[in-house]
């Protein structure tokens, strides 16, 4: 097999790379542009800032600083204010246009990815990605009024035309039972009155992101994907792992509709941001592991739509054929697209290439690439050349899916697979954050890959790609960048435990039952779950194990930021923490939980989310 002859090749080979720590790459991931169309607003998550360019000179006019890895930007109808999301400060940064100096930071919920002002400018609304709610800040004081509880992992906005709705979109599943169908739905808020007027479910969805309404208020349309998680990941060959598709709403289309943008023979993957031309002729889709953009013929759409009866409507989204009725064209762009801009005269599209670096300028009538801007990036060194390996879709079957469609934006997708290495219908697995995990070996939840190199090298080409994947170096750069994912900020964590905190660190470690009986080793938090990732990177049976499994040893997983990574349990069974040691720990064989009240779980639970 070519593996070990590539592997022992670059294992010998050094390269020189540029030195990893001090490099920093613009990384633009949403795009503003005035309604003059003389400037372009570019959000850069990987330098914390937003680069204004002046159009017509193609110039850089200032790079403006603001939070850390910001996520979401938004500029007010008038174009006096910009109002960009910080991810990692859990605030908002405003930014007065004239100035371009940013003049005002605002609160917000855990990790805010989005924002959107009401229509007059009063109200900021935020979608919180980690918290699962909708910030609202009166605008007026600075201060937030209230919060508004979204679906799990809230994350793009947008506001009707009319200004009576606010739309908000998730990139994580509901939680619900043990291997059901994923659900996720668009929340509907009443700006009038502040709060949640309606839930729009979307099933079969996990990972849906940007979302666009229509000038007239009556097509709404969302990017999604739609995992086929529930059947072995053999049937890549038929197309039935991830789904691309676009979800209707709106008096156009009555109720939900969800239609697919893939082929029968190639796969558009993730679809991104969405732009819907005024005339609600166009509609732009940026899919990401693609680096393309599909344009879709909205008139023929709706009027394919029309045609289907209630039960078609319904499975339309797994007809790979369908897209031949309403896709006028896929453009290819930049490396990794992410969000869009189009021109107010329509003749331009503007798209931030992500892991590119750059902004390609689209001819929107003859839809080809005719300009490009870049951000002045550095050379790309092994963990920028991984990282783009990471979000590209070209190496599996037919361009089906990349690593950052199950790890969505470098994360997890909160989804239990039936992966094929393990046999069909058994070992289910939950699927793990990325982040800090370099120096958590063995991987898989059974140990069965002893480094990085194995999990994402010959077990991804073989089962998972069904193609002859990455070489030598590839995987190399890839493994690098997998190693590079630093953690988030806790938010749960601060400079002292609180009182509650502090009791559950107790029974964290304690060593004996509260009748003073000790507790065996192995079965006491802190053993297992010891070093600086709180696993001990061995194998242990636990009691979790399941008739579906082939052995119930598990891999101990590590506990950093465990808050955020629900579901629980090496298959994903146990909703939250707090069923872990109630549903399935019946004979105190996960550590010993049966003699604890259920303030004295609530406290172990404070404390592991401090981790």
């Amino acid at each position: 097999m070519r593996w070990a002859a590539l592997w022992l090749a670059f294992c010998a080979v050094s390269r020189a790379t540029v030195p990893v720590a001090a490099v920093r790459y613009p990384s633009p991931i949403e795009l503003a542009i005035t309604p003059d169309g003389l400037r372009l607003y570019v959000l850069c998550e990987g330098t914390d800032e937003v680069v204004a360019y002046d159009l017509p000179s193609g110039a850089v006019c200032r790079r403006i600083a603001v939070g850390r890895v910001p996520k979401g930007m938004m500029l007010t109808p008038d174009a006096k204010r910009l109002y960009v999301a910080n991810s990692w400060s859990d605030n908002v940064s405003e930014i007065d246009t004239a100035s371009l100096e940013v003049v005002r930071t605002l609160p917000a919920g855990f990790e805010p990815n989005a924002v959107v002002t009401d229509r007059a400018q009063r109200f900021l609304y935020v979608a919180n990605r980690i918290s699962n709610d909708v910030s609202v800040v009166d605008l007026a004081t600075g201060l937030e009024s209230k919060r508004l509880l979204a679906g799990r992992g809230a994350s793009y906005l947008a506001l009707s035309p009319d200004g009576s709705r606010v739309y908000c979109t998730h990139i994580y599943p509901k939680i619900t039972t043990f291997r059901a169908t994923p659900e996720s739905e668009i929340t509907v808020i009443d700006a009038a009155r502040q709060m949640v007027a309606d839930r729009y479910g979307l099933r079969n969805a996990a990972g849906v992101f940007h979302i666009a309404v229509s000038a007239d208020g009556r097509l709404g349309m969302a990017a999604e994907m739609r995992p086929k998680n529930l059947i072995p990941l053999a049937h890549v060959e038929h197309g039935w792992v991830i789904g691309n598709s676009i979800s209707l709403f709106g008096d156009d289309v009555g109720g939900v509709v969800q239609i697919p943008i893939d082929e029968l023979d190639r796969y558009y993957t993730p679809p991104f941001d969405i732009v819907l031309t005024p005339d609600k002729s166009t509609a732009y889709v940026s899919t990401t592991g693609s680096d393309s953009v599909t344009v879709i013929d909205v008139r023929r759409l709706l009027a394919f739509v029309k045609t289907l009866s209630p039960a078609e409507r319904s499975g339309v989204a797994n007809d790979l054929s369908a897209s031949a009725n309403y896709v006028a064209a896929r453009i290819p762009v930049g490396q990794g697209p992410k969000g869009m801009a189009l021109a107010p005269d329509g003749k331009r599209l503007y798209v931030a290439n992500r892991t590119g670096d750059t902004i390609s300028i689209v001819e929107t009538a003859s839809r080809r690439v005719t300009g490009e801007l870049s951000l002045g990036a550095p050379a790309a060194n092994e963990q920028r050349r991984g990282e783009r390996l990471f979000y590209k879709a070209a190496f599996a079957f037919h361009g089906h899916f990349g690593c950052a469609n199950c790890h969505i934006e470098g994360t997890f997708d909160g989804l239990s697979w039936d992966l094929e290495p393990d046999g069909f219908g058994k070992d289910y697995v939950d699927n793990r954050l990325l982040e800090d995990i370099a120096d958590t070996a063995p991987f898989k939840w059974n140990g069965s890959n002893p480094n990085l190199e194995t999990e994402c090298g010959p077990r991804t080409e073989k089962y998972f790609y069904r193609s002859e994947s990455y070489d030598g170096w590839q995987l190399e750069d890839l493994v690098s960048f997998i190693k590079s994912m630093p953690l988030r900020p806790n938010r749960y964590r601060s400079a002292e435990l609180t009182p509650a905190q502090e009791r559950g660190k107790a029974i964290f470690e304690r060593t004996r039952r509260k009748d003073g009986k000790p507790i065996p080793a192995l079965n006491q938090c802190a053993v297992c779950h010891s070093g600086a990732h709180y696993t001990d990177q061995k194998l242990h049976d636990v009691g979790t194990g399941k008739p579906t499994d082939r052995s119930p040893l598990i891999d101990v997983p590590q506990l950093t930021n465990i808050a955020l990574t629900a579901p629980y349990l090496h298959d994903g069974s146990a909703r939250t923490l707090e069923e872990i040691w109630t549903v399935f720990n019946p004979n105190d064989t996960h550590g010993v939980t049966n003699d604890l009240q259920k303030d004295e779980l609530n406290d172990l639970i404070e404390y592991l989310k401090t981790l």
